[in-house]
C-alpha cells in the first residue's frame, strides 16, 4: 500500500468525523422545517407569526431547563432532579412572598441561589463518593418533590404580587392582527439563556472542559483539566436552569404547582437527544437543544390544530424521535470507527 493511500486515509475519516457532528441536528432542524411545512399546508391560521411565537411561549421553562441538562448531557452525566427542583422553585417562590411576606425581587435571587448551590452539592456527590449520576438525581427527584408538597400539598396562588406581572408583559412586533407577533419577557428570559450558555460552551475553557470530560474523563485528566470542578460545574448550571425554570413557570401562571413539572426531566433529556447531542457525552449543540424543544413544541401544535387525536399523541411520537435519532447516533458511530480501521 503507497504512503499515499496511508495519509488519504486517516483525513478522510477526519473529514467523515467533522461532518457527521453536524448531521444529527441537521436531521432536527430539517424535519422542523418539514413539520412546519406540512402544518402550513394543512391547516388554517398555521403559518400566522404568533402560532411560531407561541411555540416558544408555552416552551419558554423547558427550553431553559433543556439548556441546563444539555451542559450535563454533554458531560456524560444525567439530572433526573430539575422538574422536581423546578416545583420546589416555583412553590419557595410563592411561599416566600405570601406566607413569609418577603419582598418578591428578594425570593427569586434566594430560589436561583438554592438552586445552584443544591446542583452543585449534587455534582461534589457525583465526583467525590464516585455515585452514579442516575442515582444521585433520583434522590434529589423524591427529596425536592417531597419538600414541595411539605411547604403545600395545592396550588398557592401569587396574583397579587406586581412583580410576578412583569413576565408576562408583552413587546409587540408590528400589529398582531396584521401579521405581527408579541412576546412576553419569559421568552427573552429564555433566549438570553440560550446566548450565554452557546457562549459559554464554544469561547470558554469551561465549555471545552465540558466537552472534553464528556468525551473521555481520563484523557482529561491527563490532560490537566479541572475534571472536578467541571461536573460540579456542570450540575450547577443545571440547578440554576432548573430554579430559573420554576420562577418562569411562576410567572407563567402566577401560581404554584405541587405537581408542576412532573416526568419535564424525560422532556428536557428527550429535547437534548433529538437536538443531536450523544447520551454518551461530548458531542451536541446547545442550538440542537432549542431546535429539539421546538419540534416538541411544534408537534403538540400540529396536534392542537387537528383536533383528531389526543394530546398522548405527542408523547408516542417523540417516543419513536427519540429511538430514531439514538439509532442515527449508533450508525454513525460504527460508520466512524469503520473509516478509522
Amino acid at each position: 500500500m503507497s504512503t499515499d493511500t496511508l495519509t488519504e486515509r486517516p483525513a478522510r475519516s477526519t473529514l467523515f468525523d467533522g461532518l457527521s457532528r453536524y448531521i444529527p441536528i441537521g436531521a432536527t432542524v430539517a424535519l422542523l422545517v418539514v413539520m412546519y411545512l406540512v402544518g402550513t399546508g394543512n391547516y388554517r391560521n398555521f403559518g400566522e407569526p404568533q402560532v411560531v411565537a407561541n411555540l416558544f411561549v408555552n416552551n419558554a421553562a423547558l427550553l431553559i431547563i433543556a439548556v441546563g441538562m444539555t451542559f450535563v448531557i454533554l458531560s456524560g452525566g444525567i439530572d433526573l432532579s430539575v422538574g422536581s427542583v423546578m416545583a420546589f422553585s416555583a412553590m419557595s417562590c410563592a411561599w416566600l412572598t405570601v406566607e413569609a411576606g418577603i419582598p418578591a425581587e428578594t425570593a427569586v435571587a434566594m430560589v436561583l441561589v438554592l438552586g445552584t448551590v443544591s446542583g452543585a452539592a449534587t455534582g461534589a456527590v457525583i465526583h467525590y463518593f464516585n455515585v452514579q449520576p442516575f442515582i444521585a438525581t433520583l434522590a434529589g427527584l423524591f427529596l425536592y418533590r417531597g419538600l414541595t408538597l411539605q411547604i403545600s400539598d395545592r396550588d398557592v396562588a401569587i396574583r397579587d404580587n406586581a412583580f410576578f406581572d412583569w413576565g408576562m408583559e408583552r413587546t409587540e412586533f408590528g400589529n398582531v392582527r396584521d401579521g405581527g407577533f408579541s412576546l412576553p419577557n419569559i421568552v427573552f428570559i429564555a433566549g438570553a439563556v440560550v446566548l450565554i450558555a452557546f457562549v459559554v460552551l464554544h469561547y470558554t475553557r469551561f465549555g471545552r472542559g465540558v466537552y472534553a470530560v464528556g468525551g473521555s474523563e481520563q484523557s482529561a485528566l491527563l490532560m490537566g483539566l479541572p475534571v472536578a470542578r467541571t461536573k460540579v460545574g456542570v450540575y450547577a448550571v443545571s440547578g440554576f436552569c432548573a430554579a430559573l425554570g420554576g420562577v418562569v413557570a411562576a410567572f407563567s401562571t402566577k401560581s404554584a404547582d405541587p405537581l408542576g413539572g412532573l416526568g419535564l426531566e424525560l422532556d428536557a433529556i428527550a429535547a437534548v437527544v433529538v437536538g443531536g447531542a450523544l447520551l454518551t457525552g461530548g458531542a451536541g449543540f446547545v442550538l440542537g437543544t432549542v431546535a429539539g424543544v421546538m419540534v416538541m413544541g411544534m408537534l403538540s401544535t400540529i396536534i392542537s390544530f387537528d383536533g383528531r387525536f389526543s394530546s398522548w399523541w405527542a408523547r408516542i411520537i417523540v417516543g419513536i424521535l427519540l429511538l430514531a435519532f439514538i439509532l442515527l447516533q449508533r450508525v454513525l458511530a460504527r460508520s466512524g470507527e469503520k473509516r478509522k480501521t
